[in-house]
């Protein structure tokens, strides 16, 4: 894939673009890039996916727990579903209330060979929204580039959007929010130390480092996949404040994965979360603590058994 700052670096192409934050790159997002993909290959064009760093929403009101990937997650999950070129503009408050027509003269615009532009039937940018996609279309028609409106894309019945996403995974209901994902949904860092308690029981687990602002599902057990380097793990996840040990209201995110006693402090993982299995709670003993365990790995050894 190649990461583009300007349209104007691809001169020998004729080419497409649309625009969007893609966060997620769930089923509806991924069903329309590629339907656009494809009928830019038989119109001999290059599709130019334009999106913005940071997501818009985390400058305009700053949230934790929001993102559903990281913006090279973002990239690699574009890749994935055949996107070969994206352009990304640096999003600021100076850049949301620029005047639709200086944002098309300036970042669109600049690219001569442009042939085509697909917008969302909601897409809206500049100053209070005013760049919908009946300003596109009148803007771009005087200079002979098609203007194709997309329409709503409706995943089994249910609307699909990011937003939507973000509510399932913050009621803990992993599996549908996959589903409108159109893949697992998963959270990927560096192994961090912990306290170490996991292994002192004879249950170790990874715990992963991730970014504040990165979406994590609900507190509580989750049946889980555990990737690193080239390598996939069973696993299960909890994620919580380790009440039976700790009064605090930090976030953990731990795992355990089965039949694996490898030392990782300090490298890649990605967990996905397949299903949910319980809520966090506090217990009254450690033994208590790990009896419960042994059960949720036996539930999760079911699950892959059934599944795989």
């Amino acid at each position: 894939m190649k990461v583009i700052k300007c349209l104007s670096e691809i001169e020998d192409h004729d080419i497409a673009i649309t625009i969007g934050n893609f966060d997620g790159v769930h089923s509806g997002h991924q069903k329309i890039l590629k339907d656009i993909n494809e009928a830019c290959k038989n119109n001999g064009q290059m599709l130019v996916v334009i999106t913005f760093v940071p997501h818009p929403g985390q400058i305009l009101n700053p949230q934790s727990n929001f993102l559903l990937n990281s913006y090279n997650e973002r990239r690699e999950l574009l890749s994935d579903i055949g996107i070969e070129v994206i352009l990304e503009l640096e999003f600021s408050r100076d850049f949301s209330t620029m005047e639709p027509a200086e944002f098309m003269e300036k970042y669109i615009l600049v690219g001569k060979n442009i042939k085509s532009f697909y917008v969302g039937h909601d897409f809206a940018f500049g100053a209070n929204k005013k760049g919908d996609h009946n300003f596109v279309k009148e803007y771009c028609s005087k200079r002979g580039i098609e203007v194709n409106i997309l329409s709503k894309h409706l995943s089994s019945n249910l609307e699909t959007s990011s937003s939507i996403i973000r509510n399932e995974i913050d009621a803990g209901n992993i599996e549908k929010a996959n589903k409108l994902l159109g893949r697992e949904f998963y959270v990927s860092g560096r192994v961090i130390k912990g306290e170490g308690r996991g292994k002192k029981i004879g249950i170790p687990t990874a715990n992963l480092g991730f970014e504040s602002d990165r979406k994590v599902p609900k507190k509580g057990v989750y049946v889980s996949r555990c990737t690193v380097g080239a390598q996939v793990w069973h696993s299960i996840t909890n994620i919580g404040n380790n009440p039976t040990f700790n009064d605090t209201n930090d976030l953990f995110l731990e795992s355990h994965i089965f039949d694996f006693d490898n030392d990782i402090y300090g490298e890649e993982l990605k967990v996905e979360f397949l299903e949910r299995i319980r809520d966090e709670k506090k217990f009254s003993s450690v033994n208590d603590l790990i009896s419960q365990i042994k059960t949720d790995i036996e539930f999760s050894k079911k699950y892959f058994l059934e599944n795989d």
